[in-house]
Formats: structure tokens, C-alpha cells, sequence
């Protein structure tokens, strides 16, 4: 499947981002998915899977072109498991989780499925798979790849929230209020789209949360055929897996996290990481601008003054926004959202120098067209799930629920945390003031004694999912279980960011099982 800089950027969004924000079902002419036999979890755990070849994503999986074979000519397959809407009624109503995989290559020295979930929460796993698969064609010599849509993800019963046009108009808002006036058109867009997902969504909402989507990986395991669960988490998907770990720590097989989220954050310390983690990748990509000198297309020889001209020209598009794709304009939202979309891999910079240096001179679709990577937007106007799943997941995981006034009195720590993301950041603590659903967490619990070595790899350089997270998922992991690997580098993870350490580390591992001493360093 062919994969554009903003979708590969997109896949790998942020447990928190700054507006807290395939297989196919029967409608689309496939074979319908299996029926469990009798009743319950027993009943689930005997399900066969019914695997045909993939179909394009749908929409909100985000659309595209069915995957591309594999090196070799495999294809893809998928399928669909069947498991309970609500865990506490196994035997009630059930909902279709639409899950691919590519088998291994060698299948005499098979070790069994790799599942992934590559974050959000809110992606789609069937679409992400595909588009990093050339990143883990090693561990396919071993492993059968498997990933998945998430309950309330992409075909997985997926959570709904507003039409496109609405969601144009939502994303345009100003997510950083100056005055009373526009603090209640805030507000009262706000509460149309939470009213709006309880409208379209409202059987779905309870049950979305993480501990229920580990519940889903335990079956998933079952019905793979596994007798513990091989894991590859980034981003979100290491507190999926740290909250496996702790409700099922016999069930762990080799596991690997990779952009640790720090499990003993609650939204506000979380958020404000995410401040920190945000501007740190600014200020590199600012000296890297500063050390390449008249290279570097943007006004300013310090990194201070590349930083006031970013505030700036922020300022002025809060005020007067420019042209940027259509008849749809970049606003001081918009251009945030693009910036931090680009900071999530070095890779990228490069899009954002050419995105602020056009939006200074008055075109702000570069800019334009990263935020809508973030927010799940195709060129055509369509809009995947990966926003409202987002939303729907977080509210229901976090108890917290700040006010406007209450995220208001926290924006000066969040302004020192961070000049150009602060302000976003804190008013955001109020993404699920209305939500119809409460929380049930202040942090996770990913304590998991007794469960096999758990490999944490942390980015020193990682805007999104902050370093010092993957210090606390160690710790938290208990001991002898989290084994902390330390990537000295840039972007939101390690393993794909192309350093020889971390892979061959990975690979260890997860191929032969050998353990790294906790503590390496890749630099």
C-alpha cells in the first residue's frame, strides 16, 4: 500500500493530541465473519477465522487502496473476530474486530503471531500493518504479523461523531479562547460533538476502553492459537500492553514497547509532558535550522528567534487566517496541529521549514494538509474515525474531567512548559467536560509481577510520548519484568527510526529471545 509522509506521520499519533481529537463486514460483498458456536467466553475461544484476501480500507479506516502484496508476492489476509460488546455479558451481544495478518516465511522455525497496535488510540491497525511492513519484514522470517482495528476503531464497530462537513468546521474552531465569548462557542462545540457521538455511538461508548481492548487481545491470542501473547506496542500501545500485562502477566510472550507513554501520568501531568516532549522537538528542529545556516529558508540566526517568528506567525493566523486548500482557510488551530504532526519524525522537518516559510508568505496548505493528517482527513474530504475513537477512548479510560474555568487556571505552568504548544495543550484538558460517559481511571495499572521480560524503548528525542516515560513503565512494570533500552535520537519512536542498536536489539529478543541488560544505549 502506498503511503504518503503525512499518513506514515498520522499512524503514529499520540496517546494526547493537541485538539483530543483493511478487512471488510458483509456490506461490502465479503464473507461474513464467523459465528461462535454455544455461548460465552468458552464459545468465543473456539471461533475459527474465516481469512480471504483484503479490501480497501474504508472510510473510517481511512480509505486508500487495498494493500500491496508482500516482498515474495504473499498477500495480505483478513478476518474478523467475534467478541462480547460488554465482558461482563460475555454471552450478550457481540461486536466484529477486524484484524489482518501476513504469515511468517519460514513456518518450520515459526514462533507464532506478532500482534501490533500502533497507537493513538484511535488508528487503525489493519491500515497501519501494511504501511510499515517493509520496516518488519525481519520478524516476518518467524512470526505471523497480526494486527487490528480496535473496539470503536476503523471497521471494528467503529465510533461516530459528526458529518465530514461538520468536522470541517470543527477542526477550523479556535481551540485557544481570548475572551468569554469565544470560550462559549468553545464550549458549545464542544457539547454538539460529544451530544453527537452519544447520538451515533451511545451502545459503543462504555465499552471502548483499554481494559476491554486487552480483553479483546486475550481472545484474539486464544483464537490465534497462541499460548501467550507476542506484543509489538508503540505509542498507546504500550499502555494497552502495560495494562495486559498487569490483567494477564502469566499470558505474556516476548513483548516490546516502543514510545513509552508514562503509565503514572494522569491527564494533566500527561498533557503537560506532551508540552514539554512537543517543545523540546521544536527547539531541535530549531537548531538544526541554526546550524545549517543560509540553508535554512526561515528568518532568525538563534533558536529564539526562529521560536518568535513559529509565535508569530501563529499570532497573526489567530487573528487573520490565509489560503490554504480550496476554499478552506489555516487558522492559528490548524497550523499548530500541522506543526506538530511534522515534529513527530525527523524525517519531516524538512516539510515543516517548507510549511512556515509558505504560510509567511501567505499559503498555508502544506500546513493545512498536515493537520488534516492529524486529524484523520483525506484530500477528498473524507474523514477517518481516529479523532472520535480517540476522544471516545480517552474519556472513558480518564476520570478527570476539567472545565473550561478549570483548564483555564492551568495555562501559565502549561505556558512555561511550552511558549508555542501550551496554550493548546491546556485548554485541551477540557476535551471531555461533556462527555456522556464517565472514566474509570487516574492512571493505568500496568503492574505485572510474574510475567515474562517486557523490552521498553524510550527516544530521548521523542516529542510525543515523552523519554521519561519509559523510566516510569520500567518501574511500574515491577522488577525483573521492564528491561529499559535508551535511544538517543529524534521522532516519535525508535525501532522504525533506522538506527542499527535498537533493531538489532529488537530482534534479539523477539527472534531468539535474548534479553538486552537493562540499561543499553543506542546512540
Amino acid at each position: 500500500m502506498p503511503i504518503s509522509v503525512a499518513q506514515r506521520a498520522a499512524l503514529l499519533t499520540a496517546t494526547t493530541v493537541l485538539l483530543a481529537a483493511g478487512c471488510s463486514d458483509g456490506g461490502d460483498g465479503t464473507e461474513e465473519p464467523p459465528k461462535a458456536s454455544g455461548s460465552g467466553v468458552a464459545a468465543l475461544t473456539e471461533q475459527k477465522l474465516s481469512w480471504a484476501p483484503c479490501p480497501p480500507p474504508s472510510a473510517a479506516e481511512g480509505g486508500g487502496p487495498a494493500p500491496s502484496p508482500l516482498p515474495g508476492g504473499a498477500a495480505w489476509e483478513c478476518s474478523f473476530l467475534q467478541a462480547p460488546l460488554d465482558w461482563s455479558v460475555p454471552e450478550g451481544e457481540t461486536i466484529e474486530l477486524a484484524l489482518i495478518r501476513a504469515r511468517a516465511k519460514d513456518s518450520a522455525r515459526r514462533i507464532g503471531s506478532l500482534v501490533f497496535n500502533f497507537g493513538g488510540p484511535g488508528g487503525s491497525g489493519v491500515t497501519a500493518l501494511p504501511g510499515f511492513a517493509a520496516d518488519y519484514e525481519t520478524l516476518r522470517s518467524r512470526y505471523d504479523l497480526v494486527s487490528f482495528d480496535p473496539r470503536g476503531v476503523g471497521r471494528s464497530d467503529p465510533v461516530e461523531c459528526a458529518t465530514d462537513k461538520e468536522l470541517d468546521a470543527y477542526y477550523a474552531l479556535d481551540f485557544t479562547p481570548d475572551d468569554e465569548a469565544e470560550e462559549r462557542t468553545l464550549s458549545e462545540a464542544q457539547k454538539k460533538y460529544a451530544a453527537g457521538c452519544e447520538r451515533d455511538s451511545g451502545t459503543a461508548l462504555p465499552h471502548v476502553g483499554t481494559e476491554n481492548a486487552a480483553r479483546d487481545m486475550d481472545l484474539m491470542r486464544q483464537v490465534l492459537g497462541d499460548d501467550r501473547l507476542h506484543y509489538f506496542g508503540i505509542s498507546y500501545g504500550t499502555e494497552l500492553g502495560g495494562v495486559y500485562a498487569h490483567m494477564f502477566p502469566k499470558n505474556v510472550g516476548r513483548a516490546v514497547f516502543d514510545a513509552v507513554v508514562d503509565p503514572e501520568a494522569g491527564v494533566e501531568d500527561g498533557a503537560l509532558g506532551q508540552a514539554k516532549g512537543f517543545q523540546l522537538a521544536l527547539d531541535n528542529f530549531a537548531q538544526d535550522c541554526v546550524d545549517r545556516g543560509d540553508e535554512c529558508t526561515l528568518p532568525g540566526s538563534t533558536v529564539a528567534e526562529i521560536e518568535d517568528f513559529v509565535m508569530e506567525l501563529l499570532a497573526s493566523l489567530d487573528k487573520n487566517p490565509i489560503p490554504g486548500i480550496g476554499d478552506r482557510k489555516l487558522t492559528q488551530t490548524q497550523a499548530t496541529n500541522g506543526i506538530a504532526q511534522a515534529l513527530y519524525s525527523k524525517e519531516y522537518w524538512t516539510y515543516l521549514e517548507q510549511g512556515l516559510d509558505a504560510a509567511d508568505g501567505g499559503d498555508g496548505a502544506l500546513l493545512l494538509s498536515l493537520s488534516d493528517a492529524m486529524n484523520g482527513r483525506d484530500q477528498n474530504g473524507s474523514y477517518s474515525n481516529i479523532q472520535a475513537a480517540n476522544a471516545a477512548i480517552n474519556c472513558v479510560d480518564f476520570k478527570e474531567r476539567y472545565t473550561l474555568g478549570q483548564a483555564k487556571e492551568r495555562l501559565p505552568q502549561f505556558r512555561e512548559a511550552s511558549p508555542v504548544f501550551g496554550d493548546f495543550m491546556g485548554w485541551a484538558l477540557a476535551s471531555c467536560s461533556q462527555w456522556p460517559v464517565p472514566g474509570v481511571w487516574e492512571h493505568p495499572d500496568v503492574s505485572a509481577p510474574g510475567a515474562a521480560p517486557i523490552l521498553v524503548v524510550g527516544n530521548t528525542g521523542d516529542p510525543a510520548t515523552p523519554y521519561e516515560g519509559a523510566r516510569a513503565m520500567v518501574n511500574a512494570l515491577g522488577k525483573g519484568v521492564g528491561v529499559e533500552l535508551t535511544y538517543e535520537g529524534e521522532g516519535h519512536g525508535a525501532y522504525n527510526s533506522g538506527d542499527k542498536c535498537v533493531k538489532k536489539a529488537v530482534d534479539a529478543y523477539l527472534l531468539d529471545g535474548k534479553v538486552p541488560p537493562s540499561g543499553t544505549v543506542c546512540k
